[in-house]
């Protein structure tokens, strides 16, 4: 027979005690070290950045502050940025930092003996998942070493054969003495044994006429259970004997009503207003039926392919990749903003002035906002190509945004490019969304029924979205040019419009 190690259980709570113990400690040291090494590492960067941000901070540049800001902010350690000027007002605030905690680097940029303003910055605190991520092997290797010790311990603390021999020896020699101890005793006191025999005896009988009285007990509180049972079922059995003839008595009444019923029916007349009756209600039927089938069906053409097209929306969005709107002073993003939304109404007034858009007609006036602007047309007669009116001003407005964003550009000044989608009321929705996840600068998306497309198909050429995985990205086209006639009109529309913005 194999034995156990002594405790070996103690030992295991031990042996895991001490694992814990090493993996606390080696978390401890390597979260110092790194630690260290990020401080060392953000100072540098600070240091860098004050370097490459000091003719930006002087002029209080915040396009190009946030430029710069981003690239540092691209590090996986880095989860905020802030740069302030020498009034300590945030000029470029940059990260999430609420949203996780981190050690802050503060320097002050100067230039020369004058404080030119100061930047903040936030390294990320060191999880201590990710540290015992880093040493797996480590760990690994010390449980593996760990559990070897355990099962070395249980295999060699087990205890041998002259061991256990000598335990049962022991044992022996230990009964032995106690038989010995009880049959002196017996030899010295054979009275007192006798009597504790007797009471012995006597407190055995009792048990047993106790034990007797209690079955006779429990067998007269079986019977009279057995009574009561028999009793109810023949109670039971009464009533539903009752039940049954009750039932049989209701069943015939029922049959001899419906006999009556029938008889009375017999007649022609009765038999004659039934069968009206009949055709009335299948009638009404059938007539709801339609009703309920022609419903559904009126509801899914409206969003069919051949739906008809009496409005077109012209979404134009910025392609703003950095979120650098969100980040630009009101002082120079309101002006941008009035800046294109004047474009936009002067493209659309001129444009609606062209001999081949007669009968197009605008349906709201636009304004640009963070998101864009969306310009609504609509056909005032059948012959109208609206959805030729929406394509050539999406096209303008994007010729008119390339001139201007150059111009911004070349004299270091904000702009953004655009991006245009053309779409009917039915899929306006749908192309907010093409926008945001396909579209590019500089491109326009087109989302019409084929009614739209057979208005556009002789004057622009078009191309599908490559690798659609959506209903809406299979359906949608992209503008890939037009004729020289289209074109040149664009051209000269563009032209007016902005030596109408000069003269302004």
């Amino acid at each position: 027979m194999t034995y156990l190690a002594p405790r070996q259980g103690l030992f295991a709570i031990i042996i895991l005690i001490s694992f814990c113990l090493q993996t606390l400690l080696l978390v401890i040291s390597t979260d110092q070290q790194l630690s260290n090494s990020r401080q060392l590492k953000g100072e540098q960067m600070v240091a860098q950045l004050i370097d490459e941000a000091r003719l930006s901070l002087e002029n209080q540049d915040r396009v190009s502050l946030s430029v710069i800001a981003n690239r540092y902010t691209s590090e996986q350690d880095v989860t905020r940025l802030v740069i302030k000027d020498n009034n300590d007002e945030v000029l470029v605030p940059v990260g999430n930092a609420p949203m996780q905690q981190g050690n802050t680097i503060s320097q002050i940029a100067t230039n020369g003996d004058a404080v030119i303003g100061s930047v903040a910055l936030t390294l990320k605190d060191i999880s201590k998942g990710e540290i015992i991520t880093m040493q797996w092997p480590f760990v690994i290797g010390s449980m593996i070493l760990h559990l070897l010790l355990l099962l070395v311990y249980s295999y060699v603390a087990r205890p041998t054969k002259e061991q256990i021999s000598a335990l049962s020896q022991d044992i022996e020699d230990v009964h032995r003495e106690q038989y010995a101890r009880r049959a002196q005793a017996h030899s010295r006191y054979p009275d007192e044994i006798s009597q504790q025999s007797e009471t012995e005896a006597y407190a055995q009988a009792a048990l047993d006429d106790s034990a007797s009285a209690s079955a006779n007990t429990k067998a007269a509180a079986v019977n009279t259970a057995t009574i009561h049972s028999e009793l109810n079922a023949y109670l039971k059995s009464q009533q539903s004997a009752d039940t049954h003839s009750t039932d049989t008595h209701s069943a015939s009444s029922s049959a001899a009503q419906s006999n009556a019923s029938a008889a009375r029916a017999s007649s022609p007349a009765q038999a004659q207003h039934d069968a009206d009756t009949t055709q009335s209600h299948t009638t009404d039927m059938a007539s709801a039926k339609g009703y309920d089938a022609a419903k559904p069906s009126a509801q899914g053409s409206s969003l069919s392919s051949s739906r008809t097209l009496e409005t077109v929306s012209v979404h134009i969005s910025f392609h703003d990749e950095y979120n650098m709107l969100e980040l630009l002073a009101p002082e120079t993003r309101v002006p941008y903003l009035a800046l294109c939304t004047q474009l936009l109404q002067q493209a659309l007034t001129e444009l609606l002035k062209q001999p081949l858009l007669l009968g197009i007609s605008a349906v709201n006036e636009p304004h640009f906002d963070e998101n864009g602007a969306i310009a609504v047309l609509k056909a005032d007669n059948s012959h109208a190509k609206v959805a030729l009116a929406g394509v050539m001003l999406g096209k303008l407005y994007l010729m008119l945004n390339k001139i201007i964003h150059d111009k911004h550009i070349e004299l270091s000044r904000f702009a953004l490019p655009a991006k245009v989608g053309v779409s009917d009321e039915a899929r306006a929705e749908a192309m907010t969304q093409l926008l945001a996840s396909v579209g590019k600068k500089e491109q326009m998306l087109i989302l019409l029924p084929q009614v739209g497309l057979k208005q556009i198909a002789s004057y622009v050429q078009v191309q599908s979205v490559k690798r659609p995985t959506t209903v809406y990205e299979r359906e949608c086209a992209i503008f890939d040019g037009g004729n020289d006639a289209m074109m040149q009109r664009l051209a000269d529309v563009r032209n007016s419009v902005l030596m109408t913005e000069s003269e302004a």
